[in-house]
């Protein structure tokens, strides 16, 4: 996961059955005690075992990584929905996210129950309730990403600095939020092995009942899974094409609003325009009147002048 000594040593415990954990860390602090790093050592040995819910997630996260992702990109799509205000969108994601997380935490059961781990209804709603952190928080899904869980995450309404805190104390080691856990071969499911007490040969085995059911559902919860995603996906292309179309309104408003004003300020310009045309109008018509006037007053004296040169024969 990283060159870090805490980080790789933490990516190695936190791969390991809880059983196995304690007993292994304690082994590294003192084994790194021994060559010199006292610092590392007491890091180590503060390293907390991870309660089964959490240890659940990291398994997932290292064994299941497909399914894991799956639910990761689908928070991450509906968190976009979210932002854009996509009611549309943001229902149908909210959809698939419920049938998704009940999916995959059944297979989280079904993987735990591989490596030996009973899981209860109790921390299978822990389980659950994590992933749904994931999905609705960017942080949360990045601390799931890590594999380093200790403790199991739940979305809440709090200030996002509260949300910050708790999901860095629910990590191991806090700088491992945001990288991403090693994957890890899924391991074959475990047969009791059994004592020949007989040299008689006997019948072929009947197919266990338990594990025909375990199978069973594990094929319907892989079928859920993927009609999620197919409908994760094609919400996410509805999703593209709304936003598409939103930005083209948006930007023909934007035009429009322009245009509008730039049409306004004209108004404005021919109005104050056409008051100073008729003030120019009116006096202009002043100008007229008195020019008439004298024009009737000159031609009087025109003829009164002519009449007199008559007279004067």
């Amino acid at each position: 996961m990283a060159t870090d000594p805490l980080l790789s040593i933490a990516e190695e415990l936190y791969s390991l059955p809880p059983a196995e954990f304690t007993g292994t860390r304690n082994q590294w602090a003192k084994q790194t005690k021994a060559d010199g790093d006292p610092e590392l050592a007491k890091r180590v040995g503060e390293l907390r075992k991870p309660s089964v819910s959490a240890w659940v997630v990291n398994m997932m996260m290292r064994h299941q990584g497909e399914q894991m992702a799956q639910v990761l990109d689908l928070g991450a799509s509906l968190r976009q929905a979210q932002s854009d205000l996509d009611g549309d969108a943001l229902r149908e994601l909210t959809r698939q996210r419920r049938q998704l997380t009940t999916a995959v935490t059944h297979q989280g059961r079904t993987l735990a129950a591989e490596l030996g781990q009973k899981v209860t209804e109790t921390v299978a709603d822990q389980v659950q309730s994590t992933l749904h952190a994931a999905m609705v928080d960017e942080q949360a899904a990045a601390a799931v990403r890590s594999g380093m869980l200790v403790a199991a995450l739940a979305a809440t309404g709090v200030d996002g600095a509260d949300v910050a805190d708790a999901v860095v104390d629910a990590v191991a080691v806090p700088a491992a939020i945001g990288l991403t856990a090693r994957p890890r071969s899924r391991p074959a499911p475990q047969r009791a092995e059994r004592a020949d007490l007989s040299v008689v040969p006997e019948p072929d085995p009947q197919p266990d009942a338990e594990q025909k059911a375990r199978e069973a559902e594990r094929t319907a919860a892989q079928e859920a899974v993927d009609r999620a995603v197919q409908a994760a996906d094609d919400a996410h292309r509805r999703l593209r094409k709304a936003t598409k179309r939103v930005k083209r309104i948006e930007a023909g408003t934007l035009q429009a609003a322009d245009e509008l004003d730039q049409a306004r300020r004209r108004v404005a310009e021919l109005e104050h325009a056409l008051e100073g045309l008729d003030d120019e109008a009116a006096a202009a018509a002043d100008k007229q009147e008195r020019a008439e006037q004298r024009y009737v007053e000159a031609q009087e004296a025109l003829e009164q002048a002519q009449a007199a040169l008559s007279e004067l024969g």
